[in-house]
């Protein structure tokens, strides 16, 4: 070990090579505190050359590496389960380049993403895939897990959103992928990287595409005395025709949690659960799906809808919503975030099922998601220091995955299957695919080094 520490001290100084075991604590799990595995060492990069030398000399010694951004992941993706180095990106934060005439940015790998919307803002632009975490997630990370947010309902995922990578292989080699175009002859392999859970490579800078702010945005909040109710509004709405820029749903014990942290939007308490809608585009088809949606949520048992008076009352309730992760946090020292996606027909069906689960397992349990794709976010607040809580956890999260799956659903929408849904796996694929998906990997990574136990299973005598 010693060699390539000295190794890597001579590229981005020994201050910048992190291994006394008090300072690793803090890289040992992501967003999802259930698994911690410290690594062996963690890197700063200031510069795409520092990250080739950096996996030119871990490939050589044949030591695991992952790349990490601002760790807001929900899945595991970003620790280092077999002891290897991490890759810290946050200091490659540059915007390298806005090009309004062709509608796109190139940036480095550590930008916020919420950075690269201020950024454009006054111009008229922003970027459109926006997590919950985006005041803090990097649009690496966003590239990695190829997230997705309240927003993406209208506007797609971040692959929709990404026109080309540089990449750093896990040999060292640098490889562009796509570039400026809206198209590229060949084989797709940016789109095949986006969403990789970086386990083909590294990503150094990253061009992304610029949305022009639209003439009108409207948001509404509707509130229930039912959950059923209220996921049959959602299928209302989108039956309808309606296509909400955003269509989010929390339910009474985020709305609680919210309510009595710094996030109150002034969501009303007694409500079973609310829609947060949002329309935007031309000022005059907006104003008339407003007035559908409202006669929509009363139609199927809204107790009442209210209309954002300014952009002010606006802020507060995305503020809510954005918020109601770190106002769960406030209940318990952890929190299980999943992510299935499920038709949304099914919503009146799953989410009464999903509640009589965690019934069962005796825990609490709170629904904050992204309604109008079907991406559930079923939260388990709990105590990792509590062996017993931690396994009615894991049975409950993995009852709630076959249900998903069950009614037509699959494991993930945004947060990425990374090491938390690993055992999920052959619910959705088969043998034969996962050892499809192990051979596209290994055309990248022959070695296995890059982000190794993420993503596929590994059996005994057969590593998928």
């Amino acid at each position: 070990m010693a060699s390539w520490i000295a190794e890597l001290q001579e590229i981005v100084g020994r201050e910048d090579v992190l291994t006394d075991p008090e300072r690793l604590l803090a890289y040992e799990c992501d967003g999802l505190s259930i698994h911690k595995h410290p690594p062996a060492a963690v890197v700063f990069p200031e510069s795409a050359e520092e990250v080739v030398g950096i996996v030119k000399v871990l490939w050589r010694h044949r030591v695991p590496f992952l790349a990490r951004g601002a760790g807001t992941g929900l899945s595991g993706g970003a620790v280092a389960v077999e002891g290897g180095v991490i890759l810290e990106l946050a200091r490659m934060n540059h915007i390298l380049e806005i090009d309004y005439a062709n509608r796109l940015a190139v940036v480095e790998p550590g930008v916020i993403n919420l950075m690269l919307t201020r950024a454009v803002a006054d111009a008229g632009y922003f970027y459109a895939p926006d997590p919950s975490s985006q005041m803090a997630c990097t649009l690496g990370g966003n590239v990695a897990e190829n997230a997705g947010g309240p927003h993406c309902l209208k506007y797609g995922m971040t692959v929709h959103h990404v026109l080309g990578l540089d990449v750093v292989l896990p040999n060292g080699e640098v490889v562009t992928l796509g570039g400026h175009g809206t198209d590229a002859v060949g084989y797709d392999l940016l789109g095949l990287f986006v969403g990789s859970e970086g386990t083909f490579g590294i990503v150094t800078k990253i061009t992304v595409r610029l949305t022009r702010q639209p003439q009108a945005v409207k948001t509404l909040l509707a509130d229930f005395l039912s959950v059923e109710d209220t996921s049959r509004a959602v299928s209302a709405i989108i039956a309808a025709g309606i296509l909400p820029s955003a269509l989010e749903m929390m339910d009474r014990a985020t709305i609680e949690a919210v309510e009595a942290s710094v996030y109150a939007a002034g969501l009303p308490t007694d409500a079973a659960a609310v829609l947060l809608i949002e329309l935007d585009g031309l000022a005059a088809s907006v104003e008339h799906e407003a007035e559908r949606i409202v006669e929509l949520c009363r139609t199927n048992g809204a107790r009442q809808v209210i209309v954002a008076r300014d952009e002010a009352e606006r802020a507060r309730l995305w503020a809510g919503r954005k918020g109601a992760f770190g106002a769960l946090g406030r209940i318990s020292p952890d929190l299980m975030v999943q992510d299935a996606v499920i038709p949304r027909s099914t919503l009146p069906e799953v989410l009464p099922e999903v509640y009589r689960i965690a019934a069962r397992y005796g825990l609490r349990m709170a629904n904050v998601f992204h309604a109008g794709d079907g991406n559930l976010h079923p939260n388990i607040c709990f105590d990792g220091r509590d062996s017993d809580e931690v396994r009615r956890v894991k049975e409950a999260c993995r009852e709630i995955m076959e249900l998903c799956v069950r009614v037509g659903g699959t494991l993930t929408g945004e947060h990425g299957i990374g090491l938390d849904k690993i055992a999920y796996m052959p619910l959705v694929f088969t043998d034969d695919d996962l050892e499809a998906m192990a051979r596209v990997r290994a055309v990248f990574d022959p070695e296995g080094l890059c982000n190794p136990g993420k993503v596929l299973p590994v059996r005994r005598c057969r590593a998928f």
